[in-house]
């Protein structure tokens, strides 16, 4: 069973974390988990089914989860989901790999993506600060993702951005 529910995996799974720089619609999201499942579907390292799962949320963030307990996730493996979502990037008409993006909740709740220097600008100006939610892509574990993926910036390396 290589692909589980994204809450079916434990937490000392592996997770990475992608965030879109745009967020995806009602046509591109679909698109997208579709060319995931394929490929989590029949992901393998050396030989061996890896048992993973996946999530996406607030329109920005693919979340994808493997659990090491039965084999884990190789550096060609891992490379071969780097490029599937390379490869459906200009399909959907945004960035997931990139990285280096800082991404916030603004108080009517919609995420937005912005580099870190602009972050700060928007910290200097008032319009993000310490009880802004702040989601941290940095996660590497399930126990992890769920407890500080989505939190204040105070609480997150963030808070550094907002003292520039």
């Amino acid at each position: 069973m290589p692909l589980v529910a994204f809450d079916k995996l434990p937490d000392d799974a592996r997770v990475w974390v992608f965030g879109a720089r745009a967020p995806l619609d009602e046509v591109d999201e679909p698109r997208l988990l579709a060319a995931v499942d394929g490929y989590l579907m029949t992901w393998k390292a050396h030989g061996a089914a890896l048992t993973s799962g996946r999530e996406f949320r607030d329109e920005h963030f693919l979340v994808v989860g493997v659990d090491e307990r039965g084999a884990g996730a190789s550096g060609c493996s891992v490379d071969g989901l780097f490029k599937v979502l390379q490869k459906i990037e200009e399909g959907i008409g945004t960035s997931m790999v990139g990285g280096g993006m800082v991404y916030f909740r603004d108080a009517g709740g919609m995420v937005h993506g912005c580099t870190q220097p602009q972050f700060s600008a928007m910290a200097a100006m008032g319009e993000v600060g310490p009880d802004t939610a702040v989601f941290d892509t940095t996660v590497t574990t399930v126990a992890d993702y769920r407890a500080r993926f989505e939190r204040p910036a105070r609480d997150s390396w963030h808070a550094q951005l907002l003292a520039r």
